[in-house]
């Protein structure tokens, strides 16, 4: 069975998960997720690389801040002591856009897609990567894997519905190699 690599995108994943929970988030092994994805496509899950932003912390935080981080903090604990997986995290920056707070990941898509750039380096012998994500953001990196003849499988989800929250622009679909779906069965069929 060929060897793969499977690029997560925490912020994507995190709302995906909470979509098809219906406002609940579904509990699932994310290592084992990522290993079921690349079985699907008949790979071999040799790492993990998973991508986040810890919760924003005003100076000092309030509590739901500091709760939220804590919980943030011992989940990618966890995640860190497991050899199969790379935690890499940007920041959260909190804008104030007309009164209301608004929040971004910033430098995680810069993460991924320096690691994404690496593969030849840092993992000879790899032809095919798995991307769970939705940003075309990534684009430039996928076409120039393309060139280095390596395949990108998108994992994505959208509803064709305009400005919605999983509204995509068909450009990521149409850099990577294949596409496919996520659905609900695909966080419940990798249960802790």
């Amino acid at each position: 069975m060929e060897n793969t690599l499977v690029f997560l995108d925490g912020g994507f994943i995190s709302k995906l998960n909470k979509h098809f929970g219906e406002d609940n988030y579904i509990k699932y092994d994310m290592i084992k997720f990522a290993k079921n994805l690349a079985k699907k496509q008949g790979l071999f899950c040799k790492h993990v690389f998973y991508y986040n932003a810890p919760p924003f912390q005003e100076t000092p935080p309030t509590f739901e801040q500091r709760r939220k981080k804590e919980g943030y903090d011992k989940f990618t604990e966890i995640l860190s002591k497991k050899k199969e997986i790379t935690v890499r995290e940007g920041r959260c920056q909190r804008l104030k856009v007309d009164g209301e707070f608004k929040y971004k990941q910033k430098g995680v898509d810069t993460l991924m897609t320096i690691d994404l750039s690496h593969i030849k380096d840092d993992f000879p012998g790899i032809s095919k990567v798995i991307l769970v994500a939705c940003d075309t953001d990534f684009c430039p990196v996928v076409e120039d894997a393309k060139k280095r003849k390596i395949k990108s499988i998108l994992y994505t989800y959208f509803d064709r519905v305009r400005d919605s929250r999983f509204s995509r622009a068909n450009h990521l679909i149409a850099c990577c190699s294949e596409y496919f779906q996520l659905n609900k069965e695909d966080f419940t069929s990798s249960p802790i």
